[in-house]
């Protein structure tokens, strides 16, 4: 059985784009679709991806119809607040550590967009079902249909 960090792994590269000669995954197809299932069944999530400014966070990707494309935040807003605290030197690793931390799951962000301040509100939300299943499809696609071609 695959262990929590190794599967949440395996849900993140899957969620971020990954070069098509990554490593492959060794488990069986079945036992990875169960796995992230099971890792991901009640988690919540904001539907962006964040990247690193060196200092600071900017928007890279949002999923259409998440919490955060909702919201109404955009591809480039620059992470500036959330809940009151300074996020204006924050790394990737710290931002997904501050977002598992929050109990309500409610933030309020101030985001830097074009040069002006913006408040946005929004909620983290359960994975649906239609964004597990893509998780899944693009990991199966991406470290097991690969093994023919090796």
């Amino acid at each position: 059985m695959l262990q929590v960090s190794r599967i949440f792994a395996v849900a993140l590269l899957a969620a971020v784009a990954v070069e098509a000669a990554g490593p492959l995954c060794r488990n069986p197809a079945g036992e990875c679709d169960r796995e992230i299932r099971s890792f991901l069944a009640g988690r919540r999530y904001s539907g962006m991806q964040v990247g690193d400014l060196k200092p600071g966070l900017v928007i890279e990707a949002l999923v259409e119809g998440g919490p955060a494309f909702r919201a109404g935040l955009r591809k480039g807003d620059r992470i500036a607040g959330i809940n009151g605290k300074s996020f204006a030197d924050a790394t990737p690793p710290q931002f997904k550590e501050a977002l598992s931390k929050m109990p309500s799951g409610r933030l309020f962000m101030i985001i830097i967009r074009g040069g002006a301040y913006k408040k946005i509100e929004m909620r983290l939300e359960p994975y649906p079902k239609t964004q597990i299943d893509r998780i899944i499809a693009q990991h199966l696609a991406q470290a097991h249909t690969a093994r023919a071609d090796r």
